[in-house]
């Protein structure tokens, strides 16, 4: 019993240790769940620590303090403070996790940015100004001219100091390896703004004045021109009346077609000479023109009691165009086989 009691009493505070270890620090086996219990825990406890958030929002208010306080000085080339601040804003970055802490880190970022962008403007090419004086001279060394000589030659010779012919083309010799492709072409001293040349004046050559051998022919022969011109039309139309008339008085109750008494089936040039020598008749009322019961146009010679009287009546105008299309459709359309008016060789012959 008493053993047993005992062995009871020695259990009792083995109990009690692994409940103590439970409570305080994991035990070494099956403590990974509750060491990962109590991790995850530890860090939401350090995010939402409000003196570790106070302390960042604090380093960053000092850092933009401290670099709008030292802007002259963090201007100078040789001033590497701003790059100081920017690492240390990256370390402070890591333990960024609110939104108030975030926005000092973007307020920090636009200030150093400002910063920089400032201090860029004021760095010159391989720390170095540019002189004009200094770059005239070396561009004048390539060019192949040296000042010193050029000037005792001047004050002997007494040149106007022109540059070589040369000289650029050395330049450019020098300066097209710096180049991938060719540059682009500019004048030297401005645009160029051309001007039109001045109009020349007109001089106004004197006409020869025609001998009057010339004032008597000429007007003579255009005047037998127009004569000569004029017979052939008026014998020409007064030809196609006597056809007209010869048909009419054959039959005097069939009336003529028009088509059919013009149109040369043999020659489109005829048939086109035919129609202007056939309107004479009409415009001088020698002719008349109706339509039959098919609406198509017939001709028909005027009497010599009605041909005044044709004159002074009202008469309707119209233009007839004719192409070699419709020409060769009139034929078919017609079933014409041969022309009413006949060609003038043809009625010599």
């Amino acid at each position: 019993m008493n053993r047993a009691r005992g062995g009871g009493d020695e259990e009792a505070p083995r109990q009690n240790g692994s409940a103590a270890r439970r409570r305080g620090d994991p035990p070494l086996s099956d403590g990974d769940d509750a060491g990962s219990d109590f991790g995850s825990a530890d860090l939401q406890d350090t995010d939402n620590d409000p003196s570790l958030r106070r302390e960042i929002r604090s380093k960053y208010r000092d850092l933009i303090s401290s670099v709008q306080q030292n802007r002259e000085d963090m201007l100078s080339p040789t001033n590497n403070r701003l790059t100081e601040v920017l690492e240390e804003a990256n370390k402070l970055f890591k333990d960024v996790k609110q939104a108030r802490e975030a926005a000092l880190d973007a307020q920090l970022l636009v200030v150093a940015t400002d910063l920089g962008k400032e201090k860029a403007t004021q760095l010159f090419s391989d720390g170095a100004a540019f002189d004009p004086a200094a770059f005239a001279e070396h561009l004048l060394s390539i060019m192949g001219i040296n000042r010193l000589e050029d000037a005792e030659d001047e004050q002997q010779n007494g040149s106007d100091g022109y540059l070589p012919q040369d000289a650029w083309q050395r330049v450019a010799r020098k300066t097209e390896c710096c180049f991938k492709a060719a540059p682009s072409f500019h004048y030297m001293f401005g645009s160029f703004h051309a001007e039109p040349p001045p109009p020349k004046q007109r001089i106004e050559r004197q006409r020869k004045a025609p001998s009057k051998e010339a004032k008597r022919i000429m007007p003579t022969q255009l005047k037998k021109m127009d004569e000569s011109h004029q017979e052939a039309t008026e014998k020409e139309v007064e030809r196609i009346l006597g056809y007209l008339k010869s048909y009419y008085q054959d039959d005097p109750t069939s009336p003529i077609s028009y088509y059919e008494f013009v149109i040369d089936p043999n020659s489109f040039s005829r048939t086109v000479e035919n129609i202007f020598h056939t309107s004479f008749l009409i415009r001088d009322g020698l002719a008349r023109m109706y339509l039959d019961d098919d609406k198509l146009p017939c001709i028909a010679p005027v009497e010599e009691g009605e041909v005044e009287a044709g004159i002074s009546s009202n008469r309707k105008q119209f233009i007839l165009t004719i192409s070699k299309k419709t020409w060769r459709e009139l034929i078919d359309a017609l079933d014409i086989k041969d022309t009413m008016i006949q060609p003038p060789n043809t009625q010599n012959e």
